[in-house]
């Protein structure tokens, strides 16, 4: 008799803990791992970027690149008012792709 009822209240306590379990699992799979795959994604495209490609930084300066630093991660765009060094990490975008596709 003592089984049983010890039984029943260790599947009460594990359907409890389900909803929880689920909250948690539907967090990852709908939040964080799209938000690491778009990470990877950008990292990826900023380690990418080639001297000479038409960029957009991300205070929303167009221009071209003239230089790239690997050592201290910076790369130089020239615009029309001259030339500015950005870190990598503030590029937002490559238009080269974009105007080719038209």
């Amino acid at each position: 008799m003592y089984n049983m009822i010890f039984l029943q209240a260790d599947a009460g306590g594990l359907m409890s803990m389900l909803p929880f379990v689920a909250m948690i699992g539907v967090l990852y799979f709908f939040m964080i791992r799209p938000q690491m795959a778009r990470q990877k994604k950008e990292k990826q495209f900023r380690s990418e970027i080639k001297k000479g490609a038409k960029v957009v930084t991300t205070s929303g300066i167009h221009g071209k690149i003239a230089e790239i630093n690997d050592t201290n991660n910076t790369v130089v765009i020239e615009t029309g008012a001259g030339k500015i060094r950005f870190e990598r990490a503030a590029i937002s975008m490559e238009l080269t792709k974009k105007v080719s596709e038209k």
